[in-house]
């Protein structure tokens, strides 16, 4: 294996998260069980097998290394990738990759298909991806992956197998969709972000940013700036119902003891022992 990119990694309930997030340096992420990538700042080797993405919004720090992941996979003769990102972006990140043809004298073939909030994306028979709004300094979102379960209607809670069976088979509709929240990209955002998509709070696992945690930083020019500082996170405190919190995309302002100390100061639980800090 080719390593280009300082990855960290973390396994957590079937889940691998594979990334490295750093405010204005670099950031991409990928769920490597369910196949997707999430940004696309740098572009890890290792990650080019991985045919899906979705791009959370177009600072350079999170879709610089676009061209890269385009280019290497067409050397390497796999399939065109698709690649998920707000609306607003599709076109300057064609342009883009059409700049990058000219210089490069190499084809660059992919799908960009622009995306608003709200909208649902299958990636497989067993999980959706939502696209949620978040609140940046330009468009983005955030992603929510469900894992699409079916669960028998309570009205048929009581019958027999063999009742359940012949109803199937009369043409009935026995059982109903639940929606699980399995995994939450918030990308970059200021706090409402997480408050105005409460499903970012209920899924299995989280993974956001914490950009600033000195106490002195003002808050409400990071809010402006559309990031977050760790008393965002301790005035939830009681609202992350994840089983794990990653937090990541930290300003390269601290080393990573800064970061150590700050946080335990504020959260000295680490939310219940639920928060990882990507460092």
């Amino acid at each position: 294996m080719v390593e280009n990119v300082p990855l960290l990694s973390h396994h957590h309930d079937g889940l691998t998260i594979e990334g490295y997030s750093r405010a204005a340096v670099q950031t991409c992420w990928r769920l490597n069980e369910l196949k997707l990538l999430f940004d696309v700042g740098v572009q890890p080797w290792d990650f080019m097998g991985t045919s899906t993405m979705f791009i959370s919004h177009a600072h350079l720090d999170h879709i610089a290394a676009l061209p890269a992941y385009v280019s290497r996979r067409r050397m390497m003769k796999m399939d065109p990738p698709a690649i998920y990102l707000p609306d607003s972006a599709v076109d300057t990140a064609w342009d883009m990759l059409q700049m990058f043809r000219r210089l490069d004298r190499g084809a660059m073939p992919c799908e960009l298909i622009g995306l608003l909030p709200g909208d649902e994306i299958s990636v497989s028979r067993e999980y959706v991806v939502t696209t949620l709004p978040t609140q940046h300094t330009i468009d983005s979102v955030g992603f929510v992956v469900h894992q699409r379960r079916h669960k028998l209607k309570s009205e048929f809670q009581d019958l027999s197998g063999d009742q359940i069976r012949d109803l199937r088979i009369a043409g009935n509709e026995v059982t109903s969709e639940v929606r699980v929240p399995v995994f939450a990209y918030t990308g970059d955002t200021a706090p409402r972000g997480l408050d105005d998509n409460p499903v970012f709070y209920e899924s299995k696992v989280l993974v956001s940013e914490m950009t600033f945690v000195a106490p002195e930083h003002r808050k409400e020019k990071i809010h402006k700036h559309g990031h977050m500082h760790v008393d965002d996170y301790r005035q939830r405190a009681d609202r992350f119902n994840n089983e794990l919190v990653i937090a990541a995309h930290l300003s390269t302002r601290y080393n990573a003891a800064q970061v150590k100390r700050f946080v335990q100061r504020a959260l000295p639980d680490m939310l219940g022992g639920r928060l990882k800090l990507w460092i």
